[in-house]
């Protein structure tokens, strides 16, 4: 599972040019579901995403979370995070998860993080969106479940 994490003084999302979800200062998060992931994989990443320290604090060290400040959180899904564009000129999405469980654990994902306290809104699984945002600092990290449970979905 993959989360790209955008620090946002506000993000939005539309579905066909309809407000589907927004956030205040905080997280813009893309979620990729890979075909290796399972719930445990969504609590780690969850964990993750809610306790990063990229805030920063009175000294303007990033040492703070976004539980720390209080802050919003708008989550998407996007497949597109698993692209493997080791071969020819299209990536493929082979390693992507299967849209119904993919689903489950995006929401179940986004129901970790709401568990947490964090006023959490979502885009709409599966279909096109716009995204509106404005990234502060800017601040943008990729987190990788691959990188802490030693599964690798780029290998098949």
């Amino acid at each position: 599972m993959r989360a790209l994490i955008q620090r946002v003084d506000y993000a939005k999302v539309f579905v066909e040019g309809v407000l589907e979800g927004s956030a205040g200062a905080g997280f813009l998060v893309l979620l990729g579901v890979a075909d290796t992931d399972d719930e445990t994989s969504a609590e780690l990443l969850a964990e993750k995403v809610v306790h990063i320290r990229i805030f920063e604090d009175d000294t303007g060290k990033m040492n703070r979370s976004i539980l720390d400040v209080s802050g919003d959180m708008l989550i998407i899904s996007q497949f597109t995070l698993l692209a493997d564009t080791g071969r020819g000129r299209r990536p493929s999405f082979n390693v992507a998860c299967e849209p119904v469980r993919a689903e489950r654990l995006y929401r179940y994902f986004v129901d970790v993080v709401r568990g947490r306290g964090i006023e959490t809104s979502t885009g709409s699984f599966g279909k096109m969106m716009k995204v509106e945002l404005v990234n502060n600092g800017p601040v943008t990290i990729l987190l990788d479940t691959d990188n802490y449970t030693g599964k690798n979905h780029d290998r098949h």
